[in-house]
């Protein structure tokens, strides 16, 4: 038999079978386009690393600062050490980013947070015990990581092309995700056996691969005839008024800002699981609630493919910003926990297709001597938007029931979306 021919005749249709299916398959699994750009391959790479690393730090820092004080006021009082040198040097690094290498900026950036790691390990391994000292060691921690993130995320854009920025997203944010799962559980596991000072020394550790990772990144300098020559407040500054100019941009830091103050509860998880779910067990309750957003959001990023070659972003943003408060209404109406969970993880979900199309906005409709000034803003709305919703929650919870609080803040943010999406159509008309 003549191989030649039998290879080319009946199993064409067989062939093509396949073919399709795996199209098919990538219609809805995870979008991996990006990750054929060795560029973004390597960034993304690095990210798989710190994402469970830093976890294990931020599991660490409130245990020791607990385990030194027997005071969970003073574990709160280390978290807004950590809040301002976030929002100082997250707005001061988004200029930063705009007028230097940004690979070069993230070289120095993640160098100084992996110094800082070994130095929370030397710390608690000599046995220091000084709740002063952790809170400096954050506050230089998050001032490092306030002027990286900037860096980081405005580099995406001249990695991978316009077309790809949902997916590259996705990507990203699908990793963050499953650190924020596997990260404190892992540490849980880890404390008993180790001990605390390991867990800092690990995060070092694969900080060093991030800086490998980094180093090999091409050099990622200012276009030619954009850099500002300086990073001032007068660069800063600069920064709000494109905003304010450019109304898609406005609108996508408003339409999370509505997602998170009235409709991120977290702060009535512990009142839930004490109140309403106790009978399912206060500790497992607990536990479920905190871990079903993220758990949500990560299932949202495996099946990426579903929704992140969409055109309409700005739809998708409107869209995905309605279904978190409606399933965070759906959450506060439960008195099931398991029904409780499905909501929550279904939120997660929305919350993923939000990020995801949030911050392709944001980098393909800035210029790139912009993006670093419009992610140090979207870093500080990120980190300041829960902590606004946790006061937010906190009072309207003790004033009227922890439930009543919740699917009142779910139908907030779905009246609140439409209402602005109706009066300013400049997000619903944006598209790639």
């Amino acid at each position: 038999m003549d191989t030649s021919e039998s290879s080319s005749e009946p199993q064409t249709p067989a062939a093509d079978e396949g073919k399709r299916t795996r199209r098919g398959r990538r219609r809805w699994a995870m979008d991996t386009r990006p990750l054929h750009r060795p560029a973004y391959r390597r960034l993304w790479s690095s990210t798989i690393v710190t994402a469970v690393g830093s976890q294990l730090t931020a599991v660490a820092v409130p245990k020791q600062v607990y385990d030194i004080t027997g005071s969970s006021a003073w574990v709160g009082a280390a978290s807004l050490a950590g809040l301002l040198p976030l929002i100082v040097f997250a707005l001061w690094g988004g200029a930063i980013a705009d007028s230097m290498d940004r690979r070069k900026l993230l070289l120095i950036t993640n160098s100084g947070i992996a110094v800082t790691s070994v130095l929370f390990w030397l710390q608690a391994v000599t046995g220091l015990e000084s709740v002063v000292v952790l809170m400096l060691l954050l506050a230089v921690q998050q001032a490092f990581w306030g002027l990286n993130a900037p860096a980081r995320n405005a580099s995406i854009a001249r990695l991978v092309p316009e077309q790809e920025l949902a997916a590259a997203n996705a990507l990203g944010s699908t990793v963050m995700q499953t650190g924020q799962v596997v990260g404190p559980l892992l540490a849980g596991v880890l404390i008993p056996v180790i001990g605390l000072p390991e867990l800092y020394l690990i995060d070092a550790l694969a900080l060093c691969v991030t800086v490998w990772a980094v180093h090999r990144l091409p050099s990622l300098p200012p276009l030619a005839g954009t850099a500002p020559r300086r990073a001032g407040v007068r660069e800063i500054a600069a920064g709000f008024r494109y905003i304010s100019l450019h109304k898609v941009l406005l609108l996508s830091f408003l339409a999370d800002i509505i997602a998170m103050v009235f409709g991120m509860p977290r702060a009535l998880f512990p009142q839930l699981s004490s109140q309403t779910y106790a009978p399912y067990g206060e500790g497992l309750a607990l536990g479920l609630l905190f871990a079903a957003i993220p758990i949500g959001a990560v299932l949202g990023g495996l099946f990426s493919g579903t929704f992140s070659r969409a055109r309409r972003h700005g739809w998708m943003v409107i869209g995905a910003v309605v279904a978190w408060g409606a399933a965070i209404t759906g959450f506060g109406l439960s008195d099931s926990l398991w029904l409780a969970v499905v909501f929550l993880a279904l939120a997660g979900v929305a919350d993923m297709v939000s990020m995801v199309f949030r911050g392709a906005i944001l980098l393909s409709a800035a210029t790139d001597e912009m993006r670093g000034r419009m992610q140090g803003v979207f870093t500080v709305v990120v980190a300041g938007g829960p902590r606004l919703a946790d006061v937010l929650h906190g009072s309207a919870g003790s004033a009227f029931g922890a439930r009543t609080a919740v699917a009142g803040g779910g139908i907030l943010v779905v009246v609140v979306m439409l209402s602005l999406a109706l009066a300013v159509p400049a997000l619903r008309r944006y598209r790639v």
